[in-house]
């Protein structure tokens, strides 16, 4: 056990800037999942996020030689706000660099604390590389946001709170992760202090950084990640962190982008309060874990780590989280194509909510239908078995986030004339000039064929492309994507293209 980490935590220097956030009992989720569950409010800090606590801890336990020098950091968001707050406030000059893809508010939010900004490329690897060279040709710490022990330390005084304030018995405590550094200062200061309470590290399944470090029993990088809680996009966990997490974590985590949103909404109803998508996967994995271990009367403690969120992301937010509750079904059901047969299909619905509905007429004999319907939970497989003994052809999109990001917004029947056509998912950096590279680099090569893009005011823009291609340019066009840099899932086979949008000439 990494007990010298406890003395760091006592002695961390945190509340000349931060304060002792509230644990609040959460009455509705409490009720509903017949569990006692507690929120830490950590996005009622001044930044709306702990990671102040651990920022302020580094650079008050710099040397003042050090401190004259000035600090760099690197961050799209939280990390940045809690840098330039604690240099502010100790006097220390600090520089921030920030990817040019980061939201213009969170960018003037971090220069109101005074802070030189520094825009500098596409994601956080690029920015923190930059950063990380400007602190060793200026001779200026570099403030790690996670894998450093007086960042760590900062961020165990949470642990000390929560025992404060809680001193009954603690199944598990949840615990959101990216780099690493909540989990491990709030876990190093549990298992030394109340060694029978569960660390339970919660991750979204498509940036599994630690969840695949603890399986591997080694860091490993990510090839690819997903930004929608992009508080915790971070390919690789840092390594003291990983070092602490093998000896503090009990059990990791995965949750969805759908399991997120209803996350973000549990809380919204408790607290009338929205976090960032990171800040609700703690509550994201009580639900799961409530699930997974068919347990009742435990007393569960989420930690909501922050509420830097865009106002405009809330309308995709929104859009998951009936899904993300399972109280929504996304299906596509082929109907006759002939007079009656709407009439008929919705009989069969009966009197069950529709949330969408779309079609377009493609032929004379069949029709396919994109329809969203009200479901109670567990009740989706018996309705499509219903479907089925109707003769109806169904294919669950529940989980396809292709028919989710793209396809609900595009049904407008299929082009017939378009050959050798290849559909790919992008994520391109929302920045200008991000669409005009794709096609520059492109040039004349092939013809695009269906473009779709939806911003979802993040770093990021979701882009369904379509692309003909003949094979025998196929390994070429493999190169050129590798080559753009950018995210991409090819989507050429996802059966919602065959029935909604695709010529069905590959």
């Amino acid at each position: 056990m990494p007990e010298s980490y406890i003395e760091k935590i006592l002695r961390a220097r945190v509340y000349d800037i931060a304060k002792e956030t509230p644990l609040d009992y959460a009455k509705n989720l409490s009720h509903r999942w017949q569990n006692q569950i507690f929120l830490k409010r950590e996005d009622l800090q001044p930044v709306f996020s702990f990671k102040l606590r651990g920022a302020y801890n580094k650079m008050f336990s710099l040397s003042p030689e050090e401190k004259g020098k000035g600090v760099v950091a690197a961050s799209a968001g939280n990390h940045a706000q809690g840098v330039a707050l604690s240099a502010r406030t100790l006097g220390i000059k600090a520089t921030i660099v920030m990817p040019c893809t980061t939201p213009e508010i969170k960018v003037k939010s971090v220069g109101s604390w005074g802070a030189e900004i520094i825009l500098y490329g596409d994601t956080y690897d690029e920015a923190c590389k930059h950063a990380m060279a400007l602190s060793e040709k200026s001779q200026k710490t570099f403030v790690h946001p996670y894998d450093d022990p007086e960042v760590i330390a900062g961020q165990g005084t949470i642990a000390m709170e929560l025992l404060r304030q809680y001193n009954q018995d603690i199944h598990a405590i949840f615990v959101p992760v990216g780099g690493g550094g909540l989990i491990t200062g709030i876990g190093t200061y549990i298992k030394y202090v109340r060694p029978d309470i569960k660390i339970v590290g919660v991750e979204p399944e498509d940036a599994p950084s630690m969840y695949k470090a603890l399986q591997s029993q080694r860091r490993v990088i990510l090839n690819q990640i997903g930004i929608f809680a992009d508080g915790v996009a971070v390919k690789q966990v840092g390594k003291e962190t990983f070092r602490l997490a093998k000896h503090v974590i009990d059990e990791m985590l995965l949750v969805s982008t759908d399991e997120i949103c209803a996350a973000i909404k549990d809380i919204f109803d408790n607290t009338r309060a929205i976090v960032e998508p990171a800040g609700a996967l703690g509550i994201a994995g009580i639900k799961k874990y409530i699930q997974q271990q068919g347990m009742i009367n435990h007393n569960l403690i989420a930690i909501n780590s922050g509420a830097n969120m865009n106002f405009d992301r809330l309308r995709h937010v929104s859009e998951r989280t009936e899904l993300g509750e399972q109280r929504e079904a996304l299906l596509a059901v082929t109907i006759p194509e002939h007079a009656g047969s709407f009439l008929k299909f919705c009989q069969t619905i009966g009197k069950r909510g529709i949330t969408e509905f779309n079609y377009r007429y493609s032929d004379d004999s069949l029709a396919q239908i994109f329809v969203g319907l009200e479901m109670q939970q567990g009740e989706k497989q018996d309705f499509i078995q219903c479907l089925q003994a109707n003769h109806y052809p169904v294919l669950d999109m529940s989980d396809n986030e292709m028919a989710k990001l793209h396809i609900r917004h595009m049904v407008g029947g299929h082009a017939p004339s378009v050959t050798n056509e290849q559909l790919y998912r992008f994520e391109f950096p929302e920045r200008p000039g991000a669409l005009l590279n794709f096609l520059t680099k492109m040039g004349h090569r092939w013809n695009i064929s269906l473009f779709h893009y939806r911003n979802h005011a993040s770093a990021y823009g979701r882009v369904l492309v379509g692309v003909q291609v003949p094979k025998a340019e196929r390994k070429d066009f493999t190169h050129f994507l590798k080559e753009l840099g950018y995210q991409y899932w090819n989507e050429t086979k996802n059966p919602v293209i065959d029935l909604f949008v695709s010529s069905g000439k590959k």
